[in-house]
């Protein structure tokens, strides 16, 4: 886990071309998303297309990372973060802001922790810092093989989208969440610091995992 320190990140939409500025307070980060390894550790299952230790874990839901979260929090004898109520389609998830246990990250501090102190739309020249479809042969790749940022955070860009807590769009989207950093298989344009996606949070493909946070 990488210490984040506070500040302010301001956050935009190209869809909607809207803009706006979010303070965000110190809390920690995973230095990489989470790996196969630690996955099945944790959960006792490996999902993912491609085997291996050192791979992002991919081919999982938001649900899943939220549940991630909660089972790591328990084996470590952290508060979950999470409360999760009801079944199926009634699913619904609050948000213990007390607890100290593990958790996703906002999308604000997600783009506060991969910008790390720069303003650009990448923090260093992406072929040194990210796996994307110019370099990544299509595959997947180990994390930790690009250089990572000025905080010590690697692959924020490329390599697998990564869920975030936020909701995308209740009014338009429903549901749908935030996903952050662009993937493997993306053009160099979605590797970009300030990009948006955003999925439902039952989908689960091979070019999406996630890193997990903890408040301070």
């Amino acid at each position: 886990m990488i210490a984040v320190p506070a500040g302010r990140v301001a956050l935009t939409d190209r869809r909607t071309q809207r803009g706006w500025e979010v303070e965000v307070g110190p809390c920690l980060i995973g230095a990489h998303p989470v790996t196969q390894e630690s996955y099945e550790r944790v959960t006792g299952l490996r999902p993912g297309a491609v085997p291996g230790e050192r791979l992002p874990v991919e081919g999982v839901s938001w649900w899943d990372a939220v549940r991630f979260c909660n089972e790591l929090s328990a084996r470590e004898g952290l508060t979950p973060v999470y409360r999760l109520r009801g079944e199926g389609d009634d699913r619904r998830v609050e948000w213990d802001e007390g607890a100290d246990g593990y958790r996703l990250p906002t999308e604000a501090e997600w783009e506060h922790a991969c910008r790390a102190g720069t303003a650009g739309p990448r923090y260093g020249p992406l072929d040194e810092i990210g796996w994307y479809r110019g370099n990544s042969g299509e595959r997947i790749r180990e994390v930790g093989g690009r250089r990572p940022n000025a905080w010590g955070l690697y692959d924020m860009l490329g390599n697998v989208w990564e869920w975030c807590w936020d909701v995308y769009d209740a009014e338009v989207y429903g549901d749908y969440r935030v996903l952050r950093g662009g993937g493997w298989f993306d053009e160099h344009w979605s590797c970009r610091a300030s990009v948006r996606r955003r999925s439902h949070p039952t989908f689960a493909v091979d070019d999406v995992g996630f890193r997990v946070a903890r408040s301070v």
